[in-house]
């Protein structure tokens, strides 16, 4: 399993250093397909990278260090 960012995000950044993986990317919204007018600047976890930081902390970096709670298990 990994984490996710919701769309709660508000790209404040703070997740990305704490990743011990670097499984966490900032994007664009030039990124995304224009269609998507509503969709903001905000950051993503690359899923087959995340290990949810086992072997590295007691539970993951990015849940703990968010200030909106955007980071949650990835449950698909």
């Amino acid at each position: 399993m990994s984490i996710k960012i919701t769309k709660e995000c508000i790209s404040c950044g703070a997740c990305e250093p704490e990743c011990p993986n670097n499984a966490i990317f900032e994007s664009k919204k030039s990124d995304f397909n224009k269609n998507r007018s509503n969709y903001k600047d905000t950051y993503y976890i690359v899923s087959e990278k995340c290990t949810e930081c086992i072997g590295f902390y007691d539970e993951p970096q990015c849940v703990s260090i968010c200030p909106v709670n955007c980071c949650v298990p990835d449950n698909i």
